[in-house]
């Protein structure tokens, strides 16, 4: 076993070089430690074992354990806690648990590092489960131990159940107006989409910091409130509340998923005042924000402008060019990157590589970087990267072996698999594979009509009028009614919502002063790029106000009540924008 303690030592030092410098500093200090006869102290361990839980370093970690283990420690409560989170940090709980289950005496800090130790490795019920177990000894949870259960309950592993009896044990042992606790809550509820609870939560508290508006700003975007998480940015710069990099990555993944440009040209400016630019996870925000508005050459300037990149920079420049349709220049970039060695390709990024050939109806190349995945880099495909493939034997039209690999794969499809999978069969008018995906579409999400619709084309291309007709007799009889599309214009820092229906048609006048007098009629998804012709702002304006005042249009311009945030199933979507930020 390598020897990690060497020469005369003091405990001080190492302590304030862990906190003035670095974990792995701290670290490198003890490393170059070598041959020495002094014995370390509980504290220095204890220190050391928290650092290694810090940057993940297995090796020293366990061999702190095995040296406490000859010097006759492991009965000491500090050292063993500080093992169990050591443990349960590197993602090996089961020896956390181990290690937890012979200590004699358990306190706070225990008990919270395995529970934090289930929640972090994705066993929300075994920590929920260990929480407990708590309440019936005489330790006492902290707001520490309750912030980690709360955080068990989200994902896949949790339950929104668990969640409500944890926020009455948060109430009635006087946690309710901690701020740690109040922030794990709201992210909890706004998990299960239960917006009005968070909400209702969010109100109540008194004394909100920067860390409970991220919670709420991120529930609003994660439920797809976009303007709502706006607004209360707004509102949180108003009362000088420092924005973090995570409030501005919230901020940056709102815009982008309603396309928001303006809004997030904005929140850049902001990153540059902030000195955030540099931060990766915040550069790879502006990318994907920069891409999904199609302006991709921005894009690249951030990529250019950062001096570190890393394999979340590329992959996201990479689905950057995907989403933009620029397939041929993705795989260009990754192709370049392999041979430079810059970039070890994980799942996220073959994920954009797939996209980026299905975008491009690149066949033979998805085939071979799929296949290049497995036997190159040893990575098994997960469910997005048979999706990917799926869809683009499917887009091919292969759809026999499309089908084949969704019988072959090790995962149940999903709904976004049979939909993609539906879509291909209506563009190449697969009767049979068709009822089938539309099957399954309507056994996963039984109120959804767009299944329903897709199979009615279908059978309509093929001239099958009577099965037509018994898919809308169906939708009549189980009530099944297609949404109303919409879509919006931006005016400077307003919009109005645009609503069209199968029948409904707009009919206006503009005047133009380069072609006249002109009457158009339009369906209401055509308005945007009309708008795009028009040669100057005020004939914008003019469609906009004719559009307005025209009975057979629906114009919806009203701002979102806090208090109220859902919509009702037939209620326009707004947007009301914000102020400047």
């Amino acid at each position: 076993m390598q020897k990690f303690f060497s020469k005369t030592y003091k405990s001080n030092y190492f302590s304030n070089h862990s906190k003035s410098v670095s974990t792995y500093g701290a670290l490198e200090s003890l490393s170059v430690m070598n041959g020495s006869m002094t014995m370390p102290t509980k504290f220095f361990l204890c220190t050391t074992l928290n650092s290694c839980a810090k940057s993940l370093n297995w090796h020293l970690g366990i061999q702190i354990h095995a040296y406490m283990i000859r010097s006759g420690y492991e009965d000491n409560l500090f050292l063993s806690s500080a093992l169990v989170d050591f443990y349960a940090k590197c993602f090996a709980i089961v020896d956390a648990r181990k290690v937890f289950s012979g200590m004699k005496i358990h306190d706070q800090v225990s008990w919270t590092s395995l529970i934090t130790g289930f929640s972090i490795n994705g066993q929300g019920r075994d920590a929920f489960l260990l929480f407990k177990e708590m309440l019936y000894t005489q330790i006492k949870p902290n707001c520490f131990t309750f912030a980690s259960v709360i955080s068990a309950c989200v994902g896949k592993t949790g339950a929104l159940e668990h969640c409500s009896s944890l926020h009455a044990q948060v109430i009635k042992r006087g946690f309710d107006t901690n701020n740690f606790v109040i922030s794990s809550l709201i992210d909890c509820y706004a998990n299960w989409e239960q917006i009005d609870n968070a909400v209702l939560l969010f109100e109540e508290s008194t004394g909100k910091d920067t860390v409970v508006y991220n919670s709420m700003i991120s529930g609003y975007s994660q439920n797809l409130y976009s303007e709502d998480a706006l607004r209360l940015f707004v509102e949180m710069m108003k009362k000088k509340l420092n924005p973090t990099d995570h409030t501005l990555c919230i901020i940056l993944n709102t815009c982008s998923s309603c396309a928001m440009l303006l809004q997030g040209r904005q929140v850049h400016s902001l990153a540059i005042k902030m000195g955030s630019e540099r931060n990766v996870f915040v550069a790879s925000a502006l990318i994907d924000m920069y891409s999904k508005g199609g302006d991709i050459d921005e894009a690249q300037c951030v990529l250019d402008q950062t001096s570190k990149k890393n394999n979340v920079l590329w992959t996201s420049m990479i689905m950057g060019y995907s989403q933009c349709g620029r397939g041929s220049e993705a795989l260009e970039l990754f192709d370049c990157l392999l041979a430079k060695q810059e970039l070890i390709p994980d799942h996220i990024c073959f994920t954009a590589v797939l996209t980026a050939c299905n975008h491009a109806g690149f066949l033979d190349k998805g085939v071979e970087y799929f296949n290049k995945m497995i036997t190159i880099y040893g990575l098994s495909p997960d469910i997005d990267q048979y999706a990917c493939l799926i869809d683009l034997y499917a887009r091919n039209g292969n759809l026999n072996k499309a089908r084949d690999l969704i019988e072959e794969m090790p995962y149940d499809p999903n709904y976004v698999i049979w939909s993609s999978f539906l879509s291909s069969c209506k563009i190449y008018g697969d009767v049979e594979l068709g009822r089938e995906a539309a099957d399954q579409l309507i056994k996963m999400e039984p109120s959804n009509t767009t299944p329903y619709i897709t199979l009615a084309h279908i059978y309509a291309r093929k001239g099958l009028w009577n099965d037509v007709a018994e898919v809308r007799r169906l939708m009549q009889q189980r009530r099944r009614r297609k949404l109303v599309g919409w879509s919006w214009v931006e005016d400077l820092f307003k919009s109005v919502v645009l609503l069209a229906d199968n029948a409904i048609k707009v009919v206006c006048q503009i005047v133009c002063p380069h072609c006249g007098d002109l009457w158009v009629s339009l369906e209401g998804r055509m308005i945007l790029e009309f708008l795009k012709s028009l040669p100057s702002y005020k004939d914008k304006q003019r469609l906009l106000q004719d559009i307005a005042h025209n009975q057979s249009l629906v114009v919806e311009h009203r701002p979102v009540d806090l208090k109220q945030p859902t919509l009702s199933e037939h209620d326009p979507p707004t947007r009301a924008l914000p102020e400047t930020l």
